[in-house]
Formats: C-alpha cells, structure tokens, sequence
C-alpha cells in the first residue's frame, strides 16, 4: 500500500539537502582529520570548526529574515521560541518601564496561550485576549482599542499563521499599531516559515518564532528572533552561549540543518506554493461539494497555501483519522476531541463553529511529497470513509 502523507502542518520530513549539510557536524569517533563536532564555545580548531558552521547558518537565517546576525537566538524548538519571547519581553518590560499587560489573541497556540496565562497567574500580569472573526483574524481596530496609548503594555503577540484553520493574520498592520506606541510585537512563524515571507521590517515585529521541523529542518532545534534593543530577560540562564541571552550548548548539526532547509525553502517558495495551492483548492473545492455537511474552516482567501481544513457535521474527527490512515492516508484533525484530550478546540470554539460540530474537524496540509495523484485518491476515499463514519455513529442522546 502507497504512502500519502498530509500532515505537513504536524512536523515534515528532513530534506535531503539539510541531512548533507548536518552529516559532517555529528563526528565519529573513527575520525582522523580536524573534526567539526567541537564545542562551538571551545577555543581549539574543533571548536572553531563548529563555530564557523553554527555562525555561517545565523547569518543564513538573519539575510532571509533580512535582520542582523546578532538579532537571531538559537533555540530547542518553536514552543521555547514561543515561551522566551513572551518571558523574557514581559518581565524585562515591566522592570523597565512598569508595564504589566500582555495582549494576545484567542486563537494562538498552546505555547503562547499557557504562557500568557501563566504570567497572569504566577507573575501578577494582565491578559487581554483579542477576539477574531468567523475565519480566525484579528481586526486591527480591536487591537488598536486594547493597545490604548500602550503605555501599560508590555508585549503584543499575535501568530502570523494559524496551526489549525490556516488563516494568515495582517500582522504588518497589526505591527505598525504596535509600532507607533512602542510596544514590542511577536509573532509565531512556526506555521508560516517556509510557506510565508519572513521580512522582518516588512512585517513589522520585534520577535518572531520558528521551528526547524516545520520546513523539512530536523525536530529539536529553532530559533527566535529578536530586534536589537528589545528589552529581554533570558528565558534560559547559565552559560554565556547566544550572547547571555539563552545559556545551554548549541546544536550545531540542527542549527545547520535548519539553515540549509530554511534556505531550499526560501528559494524555491513561490513556485512551491502555486503548486500546492492548486492541490489545496482541488481539495477544497470538491469536498464542499461531493460531502454533505462539510464546513470550511479559516478564511478562503487569506489562507495558507498548503492548509485545508473542515469540521464535518454527524461524524466523529477520531473514526475518520482511523479510518484514512487504515487506508494509507496520514492527516490529521485540526479540531479537538480525541482519546488523549477530550477538549474542544479554543480555536474552532473562537470561531463560533456549533458545538455539534466541533468532534469532526480534519485538516490536510500539503508538501513537497504530494501530487495530482494523491490528491485524487484522497477525493475518491474520503466521502466513503465520512459516509460510513456517519453509519456508526453513536445516536445522539
């Protein structure tokens, strides 16, 4: 049976192109000539070996994002990215100036939600949770009415692509809000990178996140960005590593893979994402209309291009995923209720899906893996499976 793979959204394979670019960074101990697996802090030829590699991937990084090498920080993953800028800003912003609000929105990942709401509760900080439309976006007018003139507070954060429905957010515009009362504004990439441009003054943040794995890098290894002068407490403390800012021995053989892959993504980025924009549409489009009570999560327009995702009505998101996986189909559901966490998604709840919709939710997110083909035979598959989910169905109480 032939593999199709839609869960790019989840994590993506390595590329070949990255695991070439890390192979010489993991060292044997058979080796013979100057090694490059030194301590990137070692001040011996390994040592610079490894630094070189580790500098040449943060100055990749920092001209994609068209920042400064020193503006980029080396981290575990998206979530740490996540938790250090909203950590380190909040707590160093309240030092220096006394502002003690975070303002973020209802649809954001776990890693900025718990995060946000854990500094309300352990560090006295107050939240303000933005409200967003039917297809999860944010109006700036709303954060222009929570900024006020800003002077109470201490970060702004805002995804720039949502995990679950898609919808890309105008963060350029809710950038400049920020801007004009200088308030410092992350944003999580982790989605978008790869998928989206990355220019930081275009977009307007101060701190921007993202995770390797996520654009065919390896798993266990990000980066944060962070504008020179933004006020910073480290997340991280001990070593001087990423200038005192997050202590701990880098990856080097991720940090470079990350680079190589974020680079292959960057550059072929455009005719990449025409290509599976097609594929998304054909999905998209047919579901709509051959699958009888299929609901359209995130926006249509304002859409990543690999992304689609549906609540499907009278059917339970758990059989489904079962039932496409037994047929060689690997995806995902965006929504909510499976054997692990029997809550309903914050993200379809804050869109107003009905709540007899919220246990069917599937998404499908496309990569450098998937043609016409498997589209095709996901199209043929799909409606059976929703049908005959529908014919097992507990009846409703």
């Amino acid at each position: 049976m032939s593999f199709i793979y839609l869960d790019h959204s989840a994590t993506t394979p390595l590329r070949d192109e990255a695991w070439a670019a890390m192979a010489p960074y993991f060292g044997s101990t058979e080796e013979k000539d100057t090694p490059n697996y030194g301590n990137p802090s070692s001040i011996h030829r390994a040592g610079r070996a490894a630094h070189a590699g580790m500098s040449e991937a943060r100055r990749t990084i920092a001209e994609i994002l068209g920042a400064d090498s020193g503006e980029i920080i080396f981290t575990g993953c998206g979530s740490e990215s996540d938790n250090s800028a909203l950590r380190g800003i909040a707590l160093a912003r309240r030092k220096q100036c006394g502002a003690n609000r975070i303002i973020t929105s209802a649809v954001e990942h776990h890693a900025v939600l718990y995060t946000a709401e854990d500094l309300k509760d352990f560090f006295g900080f107050k939240l303000t949770l933005l409200p967003v439309d039917g297809e999860g976006l944010v109006d700036e007018s709303d954060l222009a009415e929570a900024l006020g003139d800003g002077s109470d507070v201490a970060v702004v954060s805002v995804m720039y692509a949502n995990n679950e429905i898609g919808s890309v957010q105008p963060i350029s515009g809710l950038g400049a809000l920020c801007r004009e009362r200088n308030v410092p504004f992350h944003t999580d990439a982790v989605q978008a990178a790869g998928k989206l441009p990355l220019d930081v003054e275009a977009l307007q943040v101060d701190a921007l996140s993202a995770s390797a794995h996520k654009f065919y890098g390896p798993k266990g290894v990000g980066f944060l960005y962070l504008r020179r002068g933004t006020p910073f407490h480290p997340f991280l403390t001990g070593g001087s590593h990423e200038g005192r800012r997050r202590a701990g021995t880098q990856d080097v053989p991720g940090i470079v893979g990350m680079a190589t892959a974020l680079a292959q993504c960057d550059s072929e980025r455009d005719r990449e994402m025409a290509r599976l924009r097609q594929l998304r549409d054909r999905i998209i489009g047919t579901l709509l209309e051959t699958v009888p009570g299929v609901r359209l999560t995130g926006s249509r327009s304002q859409r990543l291009a690999n992304h689609a995702s549906f609540t499907i009505r009278d059917a339970e998101a758990e059989g489904i995923l079962i039932a496409l996986d037994l047929a060689g189909i690997a995806a995902s559901s965006g929504s909510a209720c499976t054997s692990a966490r029997q809550q309903p998604s914050h993200v379809l709840e804050a869109i107003g899906v009905p709540a007899d919709e919220l246990a069917g939710g599937l998404r499908l997110s496309l990569g450098l893996s998937n043609n016409a083909g498997q589209i095709e035979l996901l199209l043929e598959k799909l409606p059976e499976i929703v049908e005959k989910q529908r014919q097992i169905a507990p009846a409703p109480l």
